[in-house]
């Protein structure tokens, strides 16, 4: 039996979402747009996304790519984003279909297959907050100052298109599954179309069947009552994949309704009270962890070095840097470190390209934050001193990190990328893992803007 309308599993922080697509006829290959918050340092990549989209309808004309805040035109780009949204909405570009999930099929550049579920999760049961131990959580910082250019755009938004991906933890993938159980799931295509700029291909299937729905439901119940069982408490049954401030965008709008509504139960069904997410298994074969690495702009890796020295020291640490002659020797100093209780982390400059970090006696658990803690001190007080203004880029790739440092005064850090099978157990112990920690494949593996939902009344 086919759903009449969105349904509500409260116990799981679950709705079923009423999914708005382009329609028919709507080039889905200039349609779809990677992730804002990709590319920050690569003007190039999104000049050549506006060549290709031109003048066709597509999500370019309802987001605001990163690479261009704060050149001065925010208030300008907002109002325009705005103003498309309302305007593909009366215009019919963007269209409801009937209540239901998307069972999200992505084939990657790599050829390997990355399966999704587009649901709608309750914002009241996510707090990303240190020490959350709500159902929903953060799994790295989240940095309030960038909300404000989020916040502008959503506040006056009648729609949201995310690219949130929310993890679970399900060893025998039993949610993803029990949504191919729809009948004639082959015949319920929502999309099917290439990606721009190397995303590879994407699929939507459209889950509808009420039976199908409660069976996914009813596993993901199965996923809960075993995390409590083995904890005492409420489980983390969702942890932030990507889209980590988009998410806390979708909360502080949500609180404000609340607030200025007098409470919960004037809005309890207030459409904003949901966010559209995709949920992706953390077991997914075609799911892989990537570092994020750093890019520092405008600094002198001598007086960058010294001041590491001087950091540490006051920690209680010891840090050494090193030059090595080639990869090779790099590697085997690498190797002859292992067991020992240090973080070593590589460094590129334009002419000593096989540098060495090493922290040993490390205050922070993890690498990225030994590093990351530095990094923001020595950003604070360089403005503080009136020096010239560094800058720091977070990099999704090897070669595009080594590119940017090989660049005049620049440096780039590389970091070790987290194992995905310990994401949801440090987090549940530890608390939420130092921003851009790690990413969800490489940039172009990233999620599309595709579908969209109503967050006003």
């Amino acid at each position: 039996m086919q759903l009449k309308q969105e349904k509500t599993f409260e116990d799981l922080g679950l709705r079923v979402p009423t999914i708005l697509l382009p329609r028919q006829g709507i080039d889905l290959e200039k349609w779809a747009v990677v992730a804002c918050d990709q590319h920050t340092s690569e003007p190039e990549y999104w000049k050549s996304v506006t060549e290709f989209v031109g003048d066709y309808p597509s999500t370019l004309d309802m987001m605001f790519p990163e690479v261009y805040l704060g050149k001065g035109e925010d208030d300008q780009r907002i109002a325009a984003i705005n103003e498309t949204m309302n305007y593909y909405l009366h215009k019919g570009v963007l269209v409801p279909r009937s209540p239901g999930f998307v069972v999200v099929d992505r084939e990657l550049l790599n050829r390997k297959h990355r399966q999704g579920l587009m649901v709608a999760l309750d914002l009241e049961q996510y707090d990303y907050r240190q020490g959350s131990q709500s159902l929903i959580r953060a799994t790295e910082a989240t940095i309030e100052d960038r909300l404000p250019p989020r916040i502008a755009i959503r506040k006056n938004a009648p729609i949201e298109m995310p690219h949130i991906m929310v993890l679970i933890d399900d060893p025998r993938g039993t949610v993803i599954s029990a949504a191919y159980s729809e009948p004639e799931l082959e015949e319920r295509v929502l999309y099917d179309t290439q990606l721009m700029q190397g995303g590879g291909r994407v699929t939507g299937y459209h889950i509808t069947d009420e039976t199908t729905i409660d069976s996914i439901a009813n596993a993901l119940m199965q996923l809960k009552d075993e995390k409590t069982e083995s904890t005492g408490q409420t489980p983390m049954l969702y942890a932030m994949g990507d889209g980590n401030h988009s998410l806390a965008t979708a909360k502080k709008i949500w609180e404000d309704i609340k607030t200025k509504a007098g409470g919960l139960a004037a809005v309890r069904d207030h459409p904003a009270r949901y966010a559209l997410v995709e949920l992706v298994n953390i077991h997914d074969k075609g799911l892989d962890f990537e570092a994020i690495h750093r890019v520092v702009f405008s600094v002198n890796d001598e007086n960058i070095f010294k001041e590491m020295q001087k950091f540490y020291a006051a920690q209680g640490s010891e840090f050494t840097q090193g030059v090595y002659s080639s990869e090779e020797s790099l590697a085997a100093r690498i190797k002859e470190l292992e067991g020992q209780k240090a973080h070593v982390i590589r460094y590129i400059t334009r002419n000593k390209r096989y540098g060495l970090l090493v922290i040993k006696n490390p205050k922070a658990l993890l690498p990225v934050e030994t590093l990351q803690k530095f990094l923001d001190d020595y950003l604070q007080k360089r403005e503080a001193q009136g020096l010239i203004l560094s800058k720091i880029d977070y990099i999704h790739g090897d070669n595009e990190t080594a590119a940017l440092a090989a660049q005049p005064n620049n440096i780039g850090f590389l970091l070790s990328s987290m194992q995905k099978d310990e994401l949801f157990q440090y987090v549940a112990k530890n608390g939420p893992v130092p921003r851009k920690t790690f990413s969800l494949g490489h940039a172009h593996d990233k999620r599309y803007y595709m579908e969209a939902r109503m967050i006003v009344q």
